[in-house]
């Protein structure tokens, strides 16, 4: 691992510690030239997911992706960066545990709207709007009323 100061590749551990997760180990560097102390992350590699684009082209499953989409449903609202982390989390285990290698963009945005849903009602018709494409009023309206329908429940 090198130093992010001065990129020397020799560096000692000082600390390990598992996440709060548990899915990842949190390991605390020192450089043996320089004295910098760095954090590293070491976690499981896992299968490679590729993601089917309603084009049908192919690429590679990029958490960042669905990170941003959040972050951009949730422009100001009170939704944590945290709770945009653990939504993207969540997704991101369901996915490594119930498909296989490849998986539709479809069955991402789903995903993403359940776990949002039950975070912040106005950031997920602000998703909801965008990935499923509401064409018109109507449709925008017959998502909200879905979700008063359910919170008379």
């Amino acid at each position: 691992m090198k130093c992010p100061k001065c990129s020397c590749s020799e560096s000692k551990v000082v600390d390990t510690r598992p996440t709060d997760d548990g899915f990842k180990i949190r390991r605390r560097r020192e450089c043996i030239e320089c004295g910098h102390r760095f954090t590293t992350y070491e976690k499981i590699e896992e299968t490679q997911i590729v993601v089917i684009k309603r084009d049908g082209t192919r690429q590679g499953y990029n958490r960042d992706k669905i990170i941003n989409g959040i972050i951009r449903a949730c422009d100001k609202r009170s939704v944590s960066l945290e709770q945009i982390e653990g939504i993207a989390d969540k997704v991101e285990k369901q996915l490594m545990n119930n498909f296989q290698n490849e998986v539709s963009t479809e069955v991402i945005g789903e995903l993403v709207m359940n776990e949002l849903q039950s975070v912040d009602d106005v950031a997920y018709v602000r998703f909801a709007s965008v990935y499923r494409k509401f064409k018109d009023i109507n449709t925008f309206m017959d998502e909200l009323k879905k979700i008063l329908d359910e919170r008379k429940k």
